[in-house]
């Protein structure tokens, strides 16, 4: 990783040109102003052929106003570096500056399509291609791909990765360049794979599987833009720490045509970022639970009433329990929705009462079904009998020992009926983890929605009733093509996903995944060797396979690590070892001199130990640290380092699940045993392989 001054100082050079871009947009857009003003002045001239201009001169400077308004936010997001030494800033429109220079290009333009074609076994004349993200007018960060280091002069800075290729290219020797090719020919061949079926990369820590996934995901998006836009990219990766980090590395193309959600915040309005323990989330992942689900969404609600009993016409009209229950076992078969055959229920209560009710009295079965269905105590009673239900009221059910054990007997074992029971015992207050997520989407495939009336489709340019707005042809095609590209919140129909860090992705999980997928192509990324995943591994096969279908498997696997200096991959490596003695692993090509420091206290000075390793790594490099803890020790560490993470930005505390994906350039690794004891040695070894640069670990001594 680049060290932050370099950081702020490109950063800093950045938001000179974006500085320049907006100024000039702003010289523009009065410019469109004025000549939409002129416009509406020719019509005093009162001839045929002026009101025609004006038409005309008012319709362009309109649209150019409209765009120039419209492309504001995070307009430059790319830029350029060629061979030819010129440089090219790309983003959301083209700007040209007072004598006709380019100061931005239009990234639809053929002088922006190396921005996303160029590779680096293929740079197509660029040296250096740098992605920059914005909030508003101002510049946050700036991520580089070195595509030709030799091409790269002497003072050429390169932030990112791309720092690390920089100095590998630059280290004597041809080995390191040949290292540097092979690293990018990998990179390259998996980005440029087809894009149908599947493309499968696997790889160890640091060989840039993540680098690849959303390198890949802007290639698509280039190279077939009609189809990619139109359905959807969504990228999904495990954690929201890790979405965060790759929301600012994705390079925007002017439009939401990729998603990036977290295993945690697929289902519309729950973002659940709290981890099972290992061995609740095995049983949770397990596909097992559909069938405890499906028992659950076949049950009655808590307190349901057992009889019906309501006057009707000076008669009782009365169903006892015995009646009831056939009358929901009669409308809810196996496999129907219950939400969605909810009136087979109602209709199964008219069937049973109407006998009742008819004898004597001189009425109609649709005079008797409206006259019921108006009356309060029978809307009470169904509100009661057979509520509409969503994913998170049955899943609130768990937290009932009594209902868990009836619904999971005979499909899980006791032990893990008690590991779930503790589990939701803090449902209610704690919220729903990771992984009940899956579960809350397999109930809503279970449950079914009930049916939506159908609504017309809002007139954006209506004021009111028999008033609409003034529009041009643009206008109204804009917002045809606007209507027709918006998606539902749910939204299923991706063209394309991206699956990072696919080895924890239980089997729950992938069927999750699944429905988001049906017509999808996609890309799988990940390391079986880090996988936290302790259940079936049959299991989980198959769950996987059944999610990406029958589609044709493109499968690429990356060698080398370059995040890593070897001193530390060592480290990392010696952990994997002793549980998977044959695993192949990538080679560690870079080497510092520097090598981890280990650190032995009494849990009662740990905290002492932590405030003063914190400080020390943070003056030791001048990129980003993590402190990586136990789950649960974390809210404890992060109250520890409260203060210094309020005033130190690139201070990031998280757990050793959650640094899954990430990297930092010092670590600082907290109780490796418990670590080991709480989530399995692979997670000690996808923790131990977070750093570039320094590793501080802390052994905690129990007294």
């Amino acid at each position: 990783m680049t060290d932050v001054s370099t950081v702020q100082q490109e950063i800093a050079t950045e938001q000179r040109h974006v500085d320049r871009v907006y100024a000039r947009l702003t010289q523009l857009r009065a410019s469109a102003a004025r000549a939409e003003k002129e416009g509406y002045r020719l019509a005093g001239v009162g001839n045929f052929g002026a009101l025609v201009e004006r038409d005309a001169m008012v319709f362009h400077a309109a649209r150019r106003r409209h765009v120039l308004d419209a492309e504001h936010e995070g307009l430059v997001f790319g830029r350029l570096d060629l061979r030819a030494g010129t440089v090219l800033h790309v983003g959301r429109l083209g700007i040209r500056g007072e004598n006709g220079e380019p100061l931005l290009i239009d990234w639809r333009a053929p002088a922006a399509a190396a921005f996303y074609q160029a590779t680096a076994a293929d740079p197509r004349g660029v040296v250096r291609r740098r992605m920059i993200q914005s909030s508003g007018e101002r510049v946050t960060g700036v991520e580089d791909d070195l595509l030709d280091p030799q091409a790269a002069p002497p003072d050429m800075r390169v932030v990112g990765d791309g720092a690390l290729l920089a100095t590998l290219a630059r280290a004597k020797g041809t080995g390191m360049r040949d290292i540097v090719a092979t690293i990018q020919r990998e990179q390259d061949e998996a980005i440029r794979s087809p894009g149908s079926g599947v493309t499968v990369v696997s790889g160890g820590p640091g060989t840039g599987k993540t680098a690849v996934a959303l390198h890949r995901a802007a290639y698509l998006l280039y190279s077939d833009r009609g189809r990619y836009a139109g359905g959807g990219i969504l990228v999904v990766g495990p954690s929201a720490v890790f979405v965060d980090y790759i929301g600012s590395v994705l390079p925007s193309l002017g439009e939401d045509a990729a998603t990036l959600r977290s295993l945690g915040s697929l289902v519309v309005g729950v973002t659940a970022t709290r981890a099972d323990p290992t061995p609740v989330a095995a049983v949770k992942g397990s596909l097992r639970m559909r069938r405890v689900l499906e028992r659950a969404v076949r049950d009655g609600v808590p307190d349901r009433p057992t009889e019906l009993r309501l006057l009707y016409r000076g008669e009782l009209l009365h169903l006892d329990a015995a009646r009831l229950d056939r009358i929901w076992d009669r409308a809810l078969p196996r496999g129907a929705r219950r939400n969605e055959v909810r009136r087979a229920g109602i209709d199964g209560l008219f069937d049973a009462l109407w006998p009742q009710a008819r004898a004597g009295k001189l009425i109609t079965r649709i005079e008797f079904e409206d006259d019921l269905a108006e009356r309060e105590e029978f809307r009470s009673f169904l509100r009661a009998w057979w509520p509409r239900l969503l994913p998170r009221h049955v899943l609130a059910w768990f937290a009932d020992p009594a209902r868990l054990r009836r619904y999971a007997t005979g499909i899980l074992s006791n032990a893990e009926i008690r590991l779930l029971a503790d589990s939701y015992r803090t449902l209610a207050t704690d919220g729903p983890t990771i992984a009940d997520v899956a579960l809350l989407d397999e109930l809503d495939e279970l449950m079914g929605r009930p049916p939506k009336p159908k609504r017309r489709g809002q007139d954006p340019y209506h004021v009111r009733d028999g008033v609409r707005e003034v529009t041009t042809y643009a206008d109204r095609q804009r917002a045809a093509r606007a209507a027709a590209v918006e998606r539902p919140d749910d939204y299923r129909d991706y063209a394309h996903l991206v699956v990072d860090e696919a080895q924890d992705v239980s089997p729950m999980q992938w069927r999750m995944l699944g429905r988001r997928g049906r017509l999808a192509s996609w890309t799988v990324v990940g390391d079986p060797a880090q996988t936290a995943w302790t259940g079936d591994p049959a299991e989980l096969a198959r769950a996987r396979d059944r999610a990406l279908g029958s589609r044709r498997r493109h499968e690429f696997t990356l060698s080398t690590n370059y995040r890593n200096p070897a001193e530390i991959f060592a480290e990392a490596a010696a952990v994997i070892r002793a549980v998977l003695p044959d695993l192949p692993l990538p080679k560690a090509v870079r080497s510092t001199g520097v090598p981890p420091v280990t650190l032995t206290v009494p849990d009662a000075e740990l905290r002492t130990a932590v405030h003063d390793a914190t400080p020390r790594l943070l003056a030791e490099v001048e990129g980003t640290v993590g402190v990586i803890t136990p789950a649960a020790r974390h809210p404890q560490v992060a109250t520890w380092l409260a203060e210094l993470l309020t005033t130190t930005p690139r201070l990031q505390v998280v757990t050793s699940l959650q640094s899954k994906g990430m990297e930092y350039d010092g670590v600082l690794l907290l109780a490796p045993d418990e670590i080991t004891a709480e989530a399995g040695a692979r997670t000690l070894y996808v923790a131990l392989s977070r750093a570039t640069q320094r590793l501080t670990k802390i052994r905690v001594i129990r007294e």
